[in-house]
């Protein structure tokens, strides 16, 4: 169960504050990420009926964050806060003005977000507090707010509980028959796929419904890391979809070597899309057959799959390039 309470507040703010706490069933790091990540923060940010456009999210102190909020009746409410302090994991304080409606008078006050892990779940506390008594209670009366937070924590909880995908999308200057090429030939694959800092030194590959791209990396040191995908569905040149594990040398299926609780398979979705002359690789990563332990260690770490990727990409850029 899930607790939504007003809490006491100090005496010498009490009557300028409004002050909302949920116990949301998800970890901390898990709940600060949504907080600070603006392609989450899309997905719950505002009362039930409504929208968010982020223009701009720097999440540092002295940072900006500009959104739009769209309700249920097509109002706009252009919205702009300043970050104060940011402590990851902990707190996040911010000064904000605008949510004002075309003859509306908006709302300026300053806000916390606080986060504490609570038997395994994490307690998250909204403070916001208004220059006077008659600024909080106008706020209260003419925008819900104290009804809006709640639903903006539950949407938040509704997000967090739901399957998240992993999604990473690059670019690349190179037709897609070059690139669907170098992502589905073994002596392609083997000059530019995996980690940085990682080579292939073996690798078998059957390219078909059913059949298996079995391969190891060595890293500079010698160290092996067997890996494979087992393939689902192949659109050539548009998409593929397939099961990717780790692996051993005898092709079964392993732990990851160095997290236990992550998930044993995956499925991945990549897509290839062309327009004028390069193409567009999306990624779409998420958890099979997963525990509640291995799918939330897959939510903790996108922040590590992004940059996991994001190397890779820059290894495939390079071997592209090289056959112009």
């Amino acid at each position: 169960m899930t607790a939504i309470k007003n809490k006491p507040a100090k005496k010498e703010t009490a009557d300028r504050e409004i002050v909302i706490t949920r116990v949301i069933n998800a970890p901390r790091e898990l709940v600060f990420n949504a907080m600070t990540d603006p392609n989450q923060v899309v997905h719950w940010w505002g009362p039930k009926g409504f929208s968010t456009t982020i223009h701009e999210m720097d999440v540092r102190p002295g940072g900006v964050w500009k959104h739009t909020m769209r309700g249920p009746d097509g109002a706009n409410y252009p919205n702009k806060s300043v970050f104060v302090e940011v402590v990851k994991n902990e707190r996040i304080v911010y000064s904000h003005a605008g949510g004002k409606e075309e003859g509306g008078d908006g709302a300026n006050f300053k806000a916390s977000w606080t986060f504490e892990t609570q038997d395994n779940k994490t307690r998250v506390t909204i403070r916001m507090i208004f220059m006077t008594a008659e600024a909080r209670d106008r706020v209260v009366k003419q925008y819900n707010a104290i009804e809006g937070g709640k639903q903006t924590l539950g949407r938040l909880e509704e997000y967090l509980n739901q399957p998240r995908e992993f999604v990473i999308t690059r670019t690349f200057d190179a037709p897609r028959e070059l690139v669907w090429k170098a992502w589905t030939e073994r002596d392609r694959l083997m000059q530019w796929f995996g980690p940085k800092g990682f080579t292939m030194s073996t690798a078998k590959l059957d390219l078909r419904p059913g059949g298996m791209f079995h391969y190891c990396l060595k890293s500079a040191d010698g160290h092996e890391m067997w890996g494979k995908f087992v393939y689902r569905e192949i659109e050539a040149p548009e998409r593929i979809v397939l099961v990717n594990s780790f692996s051993d040398a005898k092709g079964g299926i392993t732990r990851h070597p160095m997290s236990p609780t992550w998930p044993q398979e995956m499925l991945s979705t990549t897509t290839f899309a062309e327009h004028e002359g390069k193409t567009t690789i999306t990624i779409r990563w998420a958890p099979l057959n997963a525990s509640e332990a291995e799918r939330q260690t897959f939510d903790t770490n996108h922040e590590n799959m992004q940059k996991g990727w994001t190397g890779t990409f820059e290894q495939l850029a390079a071997y592209l390039k090289e056959q112009k």
